[in-house]
């Protein structure tokens, strides 16, 4: 019993690190797009006439 709690123990930390990685990876990728996006806009509020 204990041998297999280890191992769901170790499985589950395995998931959560990995879980983490990718949502550390997602959030710099959505970061630089809204990064562009704001500049593409600010770049063109120039040819807006009012």
């Amino acid at each position: 019993m204990d041998e297999h709690t280890y191992k769901v123990l170790g499985s589950t930390g395995g998931l959560n690190i990995a879980f983490g990685v990718i949502s550390i990876v997602a959030g710099i990728a959505t970061g630089v797009l809204l990064i562009v996006s704001g500049a593409k806009l600010l770049g063109s509020r120039k040819r807006i006439i009012i």
